[in-house]
């Protein structure tokens, strides 16, 4: 435990490491969870050896640290029937319980104190004795079973990976963009060097007048919203008789390094709203945004009315930041060092590696999608089951650096957006309280990346009759929630509330997909039907090939 703290005490960060040096050397409280700590540590020794003694308290012995019920680290038998094994388990939960209560009660800047948990929390998951091979049963079990084949598995897996840059999640092998994922008919009707626009097929013989325009997080590629077919919101929105308008972002390579927020705006965003509305003949669309997506489709609106042009009939955010006061824990290491050193690197020019990106937002949840693949990867000499949603994740997207720098300048580190006319985009002075067209906002109870209350700071900031909507589960797994499937539940509310818990308090949970209740309040901005296109675009927008496209096909290897 000592090795433990001291590594806190030493580092990673200078700042936090002081004043957690500071409040340990002088607090009372510490001293008391020191105490504690011996206090548990001890009766944990007593048990051993009262279990070791044998007899009728062998059978009937204490338990000091339990493992949380939803904790799949110490499934296995062994780890509670034999002594060795439970003893480490025990041990290492009294530890990482010590460690967080040290953290939580720590008297230091709360800023700090966020970084130091985010911290703590990585040291606790990788120091678990479940990510070791002499000490997780499991590994011990398979070796002897497989006569050793397990092991000679996990080193050809961990090869594997080790060329390929990453820890494989899932069986790619199972999957293919434009195979089985992202098979949603359409058509690409037009490109630039930014994006291409999908046009997707309509399923029957009319469609509602005003076409859904989507705007995938540039992040990531727009299939997470068309993964296999029954997990697609597209096929589903195409289905209840929407036109709809897919961005696909280009996976940028170094000759487009120079591109920046204004041109993500204008050549992306700004100019996929004006061919919808060509193409569909309409005077106003539904918007759609997921994630940053969101952020980048409201300011492109903001430009869009400062211009006098309404294009939007609705807007809907999903997973959205408009107000970057609490950015979670990505928020916590974005301060004017670390951006002003981005800025000298890439700010003028080059990429931000999706890889990169991708190994920051895995360390967010590292349990569930670092170690748990280490152990069954490289421990276990075993394959990850296929997974669309996983195999969508490891298909990193690369990013314009200076976008990148604007971005998390502006928003993370500046929080600008929100402020009016703090923030010149295209040329124009963003305001989002221009956005007086009815919207819907959801968020996700379990978003690590977008939190949820942050999210729903976004109802003060949009003037029209705004509903807000909290799915169960987590960033993806919240959104892409298929309502064929009927699974984990949704609050809403038709009342907004000064503060996100008021607003929870007062919200009705209903079971099952949040896509229904969207798809109802959608409805209302149809404007009619009209029948369905005989063929995708019109005019000058004419087909130049079938989805999924060129783009979404360039994959970081």
């Amino acid at each position: 435990m000592n090795g433990l703290l001291q590594w806190l005490a030493s580092g990673p960060d200078a700042d936090v490491s002081r004043q957690l040096a500071e409040w340990s050397t002088q607090s009372a409280r510490a001293v008391e969870l020191y105490a504690a700590h011996h206090k548990r540590t001890a009766a944990l020794w007593g048990a051993t050896f009262a279990r070791d003694a044998g007899g009728a308290d062998a059978q009937e012995r204490e338990t000091v640290a339990r493992p949380d019920p939803g904790d799949r680290r110490f499934a296995a038998a062994e780890w509670r029937n034999d002594a060795y094994f439970d003893f480490i388990k025990q041990s290492y939960l009294l530890n990482a319980q010590f460690l967080a209560e040290l953290v939580e009660s720590a008297e230091i800047e709360p800023r700090a104190k966020g970084r130091l948990r985010f911290y703590a929390r990585q040291l606790i998951d990788a120091a678990s004795p479940a990510n070791f091979a002499a000490t997780n049963p499991e590994v011990l079990r398979l070796a002897r079973e497989t006569n050793g084949e397990a092991v000679t598995r996990g080193a050809q897996n961990l090869l594997g990976d080790f060329s390929r840059g990453r820890i494989s999640t899932t069986d790619e092998s199972a999957f293919g963009v434009g195979r089985n994922i992202a098979v949603t008919p359409g058509t690409v009707i037009f490109e630039n060097e930014l994006i291409q626009l999908i046009q997707y097929a309509p399923a029957g013989a009319a469609v509602r007048r005003r076409p859904l325009v989507i705007v995938p997080p540039c992040i990531n590629k727009f299939y997470v919203l068309d993964l296999t077919p029954e997990n697609s919101f597209v096929r589903y929105a195409v289905e209840r008789g929407n036109t709809v308008f897919m961005v696909s972002w280009r996976n940028l390579t170094s000759e487009l390094g120079h591109l920046t927020w204004d041109d993500y705006v204008r050549d992306g965003v700004i100019k996929a709203l004006e061919i919808a509305r060509e193409v569909a003949k309409a005077d106003q669309v539904n918007a759609l945004g997921f994630c940053v997506g969101g952020t980048l489709l409201a300011s492109a609106l903001a430009v869009l009315l400062a211009r006098g042009d309404d294009w939007a009939a609705s807007l809907t955010l999903l997973a959205t930041l408009l107000d970057f006061s609490d950015a979670g824990e990505i928020g916590l290491f974005v301060d004017e060092a670390s951006v002003a050193a981005k800025e000298a690197e890439i700010g003028r020019g080059g990429i931000m590696e999706g890889r990169n990106l991708a190994f920051v937002f895995s360390m967010l949840r590292a349990n569930d999608l670092v170690w748990s693949y280490v152990v069954n990867n490289y421990l276990k000499g075993r394959s990850p089951e296929p997974f669309d949603i996983l195999y969508w994740n490891a298909d990193s997207t690369n990013l314009a650096g200076p976008w990148y720098c604007w971005y998390v300048r502006n928003m993370y580190l500046e929080n600008r957006l929100r402020e009016p006319a703090a923030l010149t985009v295209c040329g124009e002075p963003v305001d989002l309280g221009r956005l007086r067209m009815p919207a819907y906002v959801l968020a996700t109870r379990e978003d690590h990346i977008v939190p949820w209350r942050s999210s729903y700071a976004a109802t003060a900031l949009l003037k029209g009759r705004t509903r807000f909507v909290l799915g169960a589960s987590g960033h993806i797994a919240g959104v892409v929630n298929p309502a064929s499937k009927n699974r984990r539940s949704y609050w809403t509310s038709e009342f907004l509330a000064a503060s996100p818990d008021t607003w929870l308090k007062g919200a009705r949970e209903v079971r099952g997909s949040w896509w229904g209740d969207w798809d109802g309040w959608l409805a209302r901005f149809a404007d009619g039907e009209t029948p369905a296109p005989e063929r995708p675009g019109g005019g000058e927008y004419e087909r130049i090939e079938d989805a999924p496209g060129r783009y979404v096909q360039f994959r970081v290897v």
